[in-house]
């Protein structure tokens, strides 16, 4: 008989994965049953969840660290097979979490429910020791005066009881970001604000303010009897750390929490606006905004940075094809190109706002994250039709890339629940105080794969838009104008044609597309007016990176202005504009024999940023980029206009840099280098 083939690493993990798997099926079916429902049965289900969750992270942390020549047999697909066991554990963690959060809830509500009864319960005892003393020691007026006294106290209780603003912390809470309040266990809190988020605004001895979870909370109860009470529930408090603990990692990790949060903290302007009527009661803070805003990790400079293997010794997504002399291509999972055409029926702001700015924000999404950077395209509109956004108008000359609504994708995710993320939005300043903010007018999530797991076709799709925010479910952006409408067949067709929708068209590519897409990062979204200027970047990137440094081992900073500087285009669209029309000046000068020429085309590329982008990015008469302010947007394309005529008419940018009217700002050497391993850094952060 022929000796077993010893089983793998990989193999074993999967294998793993399963029992996992059953175990936590097991665990949620339960759950649902009747007698779930008691304290002890739930405190056994919080104990599995923590250790089912500390088993599933563990697997992750050995499924990250295998490499494929870890096998002692080849393993087909290995890298698939590891990215479906990594989306399987993820999954499994998503659904304890809410099975946690879910009982949390019930147990708080429970606590507070026995509370109240305790309370009760030690009022009506000391309501009798006290009427027995009266009758026996006290005299008519003795007995008066102390009668009221109860009675104030009562009142005082049931008051606290009401408001509810004293509670106590069960466990030590640490501020992860600003506007949270850092406490210990055993620490009195007074609650400012209740929000229906789970985040309540709260003041401590020291009366400093901040935000606090909920489930790191119980109400605070002044009776002498609650001291061994409290003695005698050191488990469950012991229980409510763990589970408070994990609840605070999944909002932290698992569906960008803090952005919801932080849109829903708004929430008290939007409720004064729809109050007043100024907007539709479907608008929200916009979440992409607030994701956009928290930091550098969801734009495009951000995912254009190359990203290194495992190892630290290699990169993942740029690797050097020795036989074509540049980058290798890499496919991708997912690769199109879509168009916005249209947004129609958008209900209208009131007059007590001013909007700046129309737009629509699109990214991946899986439903319960965001995957890639948040791309922008800015809608044009109409006085005469002002409920309809349009983009890509025709305009003289290029075409600004901030109003080009055809946009490229690609992603290398292996969600089944992948789709793209629409978020229609408009920046307004309010005219009373001069408030400015960011509203989300809808939203709808197109899905990229059916049910089966197959593509959805290329073609035009109406997307109807719901509102509230992508977390939110059964919100109408309009209840004037409402989906569920009764009436003749009629009547509810005429309401469906009054609905918000957003018509958008999805385009099948075709090889040099799907060639050119492939020298792209695995996961982006941007503007195809700028793909060219993208693959030079990712071109040099390569050239410096792969080809020209002397040692791989090498980390020292790199001398090149273009790889320092391009990242920042991406967030100052007018300059990527400036730098697309002086190359398409340039390139209209060019041979054909010298645009087949990849070698002669990066140097022209080089030479043309030199001269365009370098002299503006340090021009003290630029002013700083400011979203969505008219004034400063026409003063920074003036400058860039009267830069571009002279470079026009000088062929070159040296005698505006000569010019004693040319001031520009002094820079550092280290401003024109670039480190790589520092972008790494930034991005592992």
């Amino acid at each position: 008989m022929l000796p077993r083939w010893p089983r793998g690493p990989l193999p074993c993990g999967r294998r793993r994965g399963q029992e996992l798997k059953q175990q936590v099926d097991s665990l949620l079916s339960e759950s649902r049953l009747k007698g779930a429902l008691e304290a002890s049965k739930k405190r056994d289900i919080y104990q599995r969840c923590i250790q089912l969750k500390q088993a599933i992270n563990e697997n992750k942390n050995t499924l990250q660290k295998l490499k494929k020549a870890d096998e002692p047999t080849p393993v087909g697909n290995y890298h698939q097979k590891k990215e479906e066991e990594h989306s399987l554990l993820d999954k499994l963690t998503h659904q304890l979490q809410e099975l946690a959060m879910s009982i949390s809830r019930e147990n708080i509500t429970e606590i507070g429910a026995l509370t109240e009864r305790e309370e009760d319960d030690d009022s009506a005892e000391g309501n009798e020791e006290e009427d027995n003393d009266d009758e026996e020691e006290s005299k008519e007026s003795g007995g008066e005066e102390e009668e009221t006294q109860e009675e104030e106290k009562q009142e005082n209780e049931s008051h606290q009881q009401a408001t509810s603003k004293e509670y106590t912390a069960v466990g030590n809470f640490t501020a992860q970001q600003a506007g949270d309040l850092t406490f210990k266990k055993g620490e009195m809190l007074l609650i400012i604000e209740k929000k229906p988020d789970g985040w309540w605004m709260a003041k401590n001895a020291k009366g400093n303010k901040g935000l606090v979870p909920i489930t790191y909370l119980e109400p605070y109860h002044k009776e002498e009897g609650q001291e061994s009470s409290e003695e005698g529930s050191e488990e469950d408090v012991d229980v409510g750390d763990e589970i408070a603990e994990e609840l605070e990692v999944t909002r932290r990790t698992g569906s960008h929490w803090s952005a919801v949060r932080k849109a829903l903290s708004e929430i008290n302007t939007v409720d004064a606006l729809t109050t007043m009527g100024a907007i539709p009661t479907g608008f929200r803070p916009s979440t992409l905004f607030q994701l956009l805003e928290e930091g550098n990790q969801f734009r495009a400079s951000y995912f254009l940075q190359p990203e290194l293997t495992p190892s630290q010794l290699a990169f993942r997504d740029l690797m050097w094809d020795a036989k074509t002399g540049t980058i290798r291509a890499r496919p991708s999972h997912v690769s199109l190109i879509l168009t916005l055409w249209n947004c129609k029926m958008i209900p209208l702001p009131g007059m007590s706002i001013q909007v700046l700015s129309r737009h629509v924000r699109l990214c991946l999404f899986d439903g319960n994250k965001v995957l890639s950077n948040i791309h922008t395209v800015r809608a044009t509109w109409q006085p005469k039709k002002p409920r309809t956004w349009t983009f890509s108008p025709q305009v003289t000359g290029i075409l600004p890339c901030l109003l080009d609504g055809d946009c490229f994708l690609r992603s290398n995710s292996l969600s089944p629940d992948l789709g793209i993320l629409f978020e229609l939005g408009i920046s307004y300043i309010r005219n009373s105080t001069g408030e400015r903010g960011e509203l989300s007018c809808g939203w709808v999530f197109l899905k990229l794969f059916d049910a089966s797991g197959i593509p959805i076709p290329a073609k035009t799709y109406e997307l109807f838009l719901n509102g509230g925010t992508p977390y939110e479910k059964g919100v109408e952006v309009d209840h004037s104008v409402s989906r569920r409408a009764h009436g003749s067949v009629f009547h509810q067709m005429m309401m469906m044609r009054r609905q918000p929708q957003l018509l958008v068209k999805l385009r099948s590519l075709h090889r040099r597309s799907r060639n050119i897409l492939s020298l792209l990062p695995e996961i982006f979204i941007g503007s195809m007016c700028c793909i060219h200027l993208l693959i030079f970047y990712r071109q040099i990137l390569g050239d410096v990176l792969l080809k020209g440094r002397m040692s791989m081992q090498s980390a020292d900073f790199i001398s090149n202005p273009v790889l320092a500087t391009f990242p920042t285009l991406l967030e100052q669209p007018d300059v990527m504009d400036a730098l697309r029309s002086s190359w398409a000046e340039k390139e209209n000068t060019l041979k054909r024999s010298e645009k087949r020429d990849g070698e002669f085309l990066k140097a022209v590329f080089l030479l043309v940023y030199h001269d365009c982008v370098v002299p503006l990015l340090h021009s003290t008469l630029l002013p700083p980029f400011r979203w969505a302010e008219e004034e400063t947007e026409s003063a920074r394309w003036k400058v860039i206009a009267d830069f571009l005529k002279q470079n026009q008419e000088n062929k070159g940018a040296l005698q505006a840099l000569l010019s004693p009217d040319g001031v520009h700002s002094p820079f550092d050497i280290s401003e024109l280098t670039y480190d790589f391993l520092g972008e790494i850094r930034k991005k592992a952060v």
